[in-house]
């Protein structure tokens, strides 16, 4: 087998874990497409949410209009929001539904806000600390959104 290949193989057995601190539809979006790939390429996928992406996970506001990046521009902005893509709730759910894709609260996000876990979603599976999130990462990729 070539080098490359096993490097793929290696690859696919090590999580993706994605450290969501923004709240904004495109990131939350782009976040989304991520896992449903990793997830499809048989990847384990954390999402750890903090800040203001935890916000968006909230009951109730998941389909609220969470706004765009500073990043985007006037003439991006419609182009953004007029592509009929699936809502970025909708790809985690399906990435849920392919793979092994686990989405945790943090603990000290949730303290510094005043949330309980009634208060979120239900696609969120739980709350951790940022120790338990490193041990969940193990040797795989970190990506921060």
């Amino acid at each position: 087998m070539a080098k490359e290949e096993n490097l793929m193989i290696d690859e696919q057995d090590k999580p993706l874990s994605l450290v969501m601190f923004s709240g904004t539809d495109d990131k939350l979006t782009a976040a989304a497409v991520l896992a449903v790939g990793a997830a499809t390429m048989g990847r384990p996928v954390n999402l750890f949410l903090q800040y203001y992406a935890l916000d968006a996970f909230r009951a109730g506001k998941v389909n609220a209009d969470h706004a765009l990046s500073p990043e985007a521009t006037a003439a991006q902005a419609p182009v953004i929001r007029g592509h009929k893509g699936q809502h970025w709730s909708d790809l985690l759910r399906q990435a849920k539904e392919v793979g092994e894709v686990n989405i945790q609260a943090c603990a000290l996000s949730m303290d510094m806000f005043g949330i309980g876990r009634e208060d979120l979603d239900p696609i969120v599976d739980g709350i951790e600390g940022v120790a338990a999130f490193i041990a969940s990462a193990s040797d795989g990729q970190v990506v921060f959104i």
